[in-house]
């Protein structure tokens, strides 16, 4: 009998999260979606820029993810900036309440990847970066990029 591959496959990540927030926490949600929206999945056409969750009477809901039409969907195709619902333990989403009600912090998708087969989306408790917070990140990424080239250059001779 075949071992099932359980790997994740990522679709897309909102590389810009990273950049405008500190990530205290993640936490990997399901989520409630459509037919085609699961095949423009699959196709990769999905887009995390500018998206958000809300905790809102005990459910989360992501807002802003944009997905596009299936190319082969008819005139029952979605529609792309919907909101949708996530899939979370009681537990879990009375802490991401209770955090997100914190000044300061939000609820940010970091990723959308498959898992066993389903869609999952992974959600980071950010709290925003002052520019000068980005310009100190920015310096430290390049004195490591910096250092990793003069030991590349150093063990080629």
């Amino acid at each position: 009998m075949a071992k099932k591959d359980t790997g994740e496959k990522i679709i897309a990540q909102n590389k810009m999260a990273r950049i405008n927030y500190f990530i205290d926490d993640t936490y990997e949600a399901g989520i409630v979606l459509v037919g085609t929206e699961v095949k423009s999945i699959r196709e990769g056409r999905v887009n995390l820029k500018d998206s958000y969750a809300v905790v809102k009477e005990g459910e989360v809901w992501l807002h802003e993810m944009h997905v596009s039409p299936y190319s082969h969907g008819n005139r029952y195709n979605h529609e792309p900036l919907r909101t949708r619902k996530l899939l979370l333990h009681n537990r879990e989403i009375k802490k991401l309440y209770g955090k997100s009600r914190e000044r300061g912090l939000t609820l940010v998708p970091l990723k959308v990847y498959f898992k066993n087969g389903k869609v999952k989306v992974e959600i980071g408790v950010g709290q925003g970066k002052k520019h000068y917070d980005k310009r100190e990140d920015l310096k430290l990424k390049d004195d490591r990029r910096d250092m990793q080239r003069a030991l590349r250059e150093r063990n080629r001779d």
